[in-house]
């Protein structure tokens, strides 16, 4: 099932008297239970589409369709219901609120939603449990590490089970070894089911997807499967090559 469709998007932004060409034509599509890495280094445009692709953004020009149905036809309402419902974001930085405990933080997409108290929390707890908070449920931020902050993060993208897990550079303010930690997490959740497409700019973090779009100068120079997808426990998962 066909996820995302974009086609020849553009996006071009006015600085001052200066056209930004941030993506200049770019067509991707992404099927349910796909495992996408945008990587490209700093200005090639690939924040830019995750902005596109996140519905944070709208392009210049170009089709940008979600689950079918075209994103430029979409009302604000229906453009935060999608951000809410269909999309669970991870970001580098957490973005938790500080004085609030993770049952509360992983609750908020679900209380924008509407859901009702008991079930939110019970939904806030089994997504908690998923990522291997269980024990760290009335903890705030400032009690929790690095990694579990960004569990709960991952946890509060779960909660609302969205179409696509969005990850920006999920693993950037951790060590390496939390790093590999969240990595194999993602791995987890991929493998359960979810469609994941993940932003970075770092080739060992890249290659854990099962498929690697880079950009390069707002275009994509390149769209391939990894052959050997490397799973931080040391074992690889094999895919044909396309």
């Amino acid at each position: 099932m066909n996820i995302i469709n974009i086609e020849h998007i553009a996006k071009i932004y006015q600085v001052g008297t200066e056209e930004v060409h941030a993506l200049r034509d770019v067509s991707i599509r992404i099927n349910k239970n796909e495992y996408v890495a945008i990587m490209g280094p700093s200005g090639s445009g690939k924040s830019t589409l995750m902005n596109m692709l996140g519905c944070l953004d709208t392009p210049t020009s170009g089709k940008y369709e979600f689950k079918g149905i075209s994103v430029s036809q979409m009302s604000d309402n229906d453009l935060a219901k999608v951000r809410n419902k269909e999309i669970g974001f991870v970001f580098q930085t957490f973005n938790l609120l500080p004085r609030s405990d993770a049952l509360h933080n992983v609750e908020l997409p679900l209380i924008y939603a509407g859901v009702p108290s008991a079930e939110r929390k019970e939904r806030a707890k089994e997504a908690l449990l998923n990522v291997g908070l269980g024990d760290r449920i009335h903890h705030k931020p400032n009690e929790l590490s690095g990694g579990q902050r960004q569990r709960v993060a991952i946890a509060r993208a779960l909660v609302t089970k969205p179409a696509i897990i969005l990850a920006d550079e999920p693993t950037g303010n951790l060590d390496s070894k939390t790093g590999e930690d969240i990595m194999t997490l993602f791995n987890d959740i991929y493998t359960q089911g979810n469609t994941i497409i993940l932003v970075t700019h770092e080739e060992y973090i890249a290659e854990h997807a099962a498929r690697i779009v880079r950009i390069k100068d707002g275009l994509v120079e390149r769209d391939e499967t990894v052959e050997n997808r490397y799973i931080p426990n040391g074992k690889k998962i094999f895919t044909s090559q396309s």
